[in-house]
């Protein structure tokens, strides 16, 4: 439950899914080398999916095909209230993501998930995408 004295900060995120791998790309700013799903804060009027669209674009040069609604996380940093409304899809065909904001990417396997130190928000959602991984490739082909 946000904290009434934070701030909080309302960001879209993607699990970007290829090839039974997905992408997390590594800050660099604040937290700066912790690991992420992409995405970025909504901007007022804007809808999440729009939002998760735009800075995949803005961030990482990616148009992404379908997406699909994963998790809304709620996380308390010690500055600030996060919600994060985390969607799930692919890149449009043809797509490749490129290193224009973070300082590097990484495709990563079910086995991988834990070899990088992901922010703390994405922790959960990790977690989630582990357990779950079978069940949602192949459901969702991706």
């Amino acid at each position: 439950m946000a904290d009434e004295t934070r701030p909080t900060t309302h960001v879209a995120a993607v699990i970007i899914a290829h090839e039974g791998r997905i992408l997390a790309a590594q800050r660099s700013y604040g937290m700066k080398d912790k690991w992420e799903f992409p995405g970025g804060k909504v901007e007022a009027g804007e809808a999440t999916e729009d939002a998760a669209r735009r800075e995949c674009e803005e961030e990482l040069g990616l148009r992404l095909g379908a997406l699909w609604p994963f998790a809304t996380v709620e996380y308390d940093y010690p500055d600030f209230h996060l919600t994060m409304d985390l969607f799930m899809g692919s890149p449009a065909p043809g797509d490749r993501p490129e290193t224009l904001e973070h300082k590097a990417l990484r495709w990563l396997g079910r086995d991988e998930l834990t070899s990088v130190e992901w922010l703390p928000a994405d922790v959960e959602p990790v977690q989630q995408l582990g357990l779950a991984w079978d069940q949602l490739f192949d459901e969702m082909h991706l």
